[in-house]
């Protein structure tokens, strides 16, 4: 399947840790500064940005610096092709089982 999105890998990578994962699902509710959504974690504010650059390499958020503040945005529609891409897959592998549970139910009738 071919996209204009980051590499699948590098988004699932990005949402397989629980710190970013933590902070996209803040995002949901709105923009947040850099200060904000580091809080909850006690880390030191550069490992948190090396977090916040991992979700920006992957294309799940932008940020944008005015004065001293820096705000963290949840890219518009930045994980709908994800959504997609997890049902096209689930709706194969469901075909796929219920042809194995078909095969599976003829044997033990035989």
């Amino acid at each position: 399947m071919a996209t204009n999105h980051a590499p699948l890998h590098k988004v699932f990578g990005a949402l397989s840790d629980p710190t970013r994962l933590a902070v996209v699902e803040q995002l949901v509710q709105g923009p947040a500064s850099v200060s904000h959504l580091s809080q909850p974690f006690g880390m030191a504010r550069p490992t948190f940005l090396k977090h916040l650059q991992v979700l920006e390499n992957a294309g799940i958020v932008t940020s944008e610096k005015a004065g001293r503040v820096r705000t963290v945005t949840l890219s518009p529609n930045a994980l709908d092709w994800v959504d997609t891409w997890v049902r096209q897959h689930r709706k194969r592998w469901e075909r796929r089982l219920n042809d194995l549970g078909t095969i599976l139910e003829k044997e033990i009738n035989r």
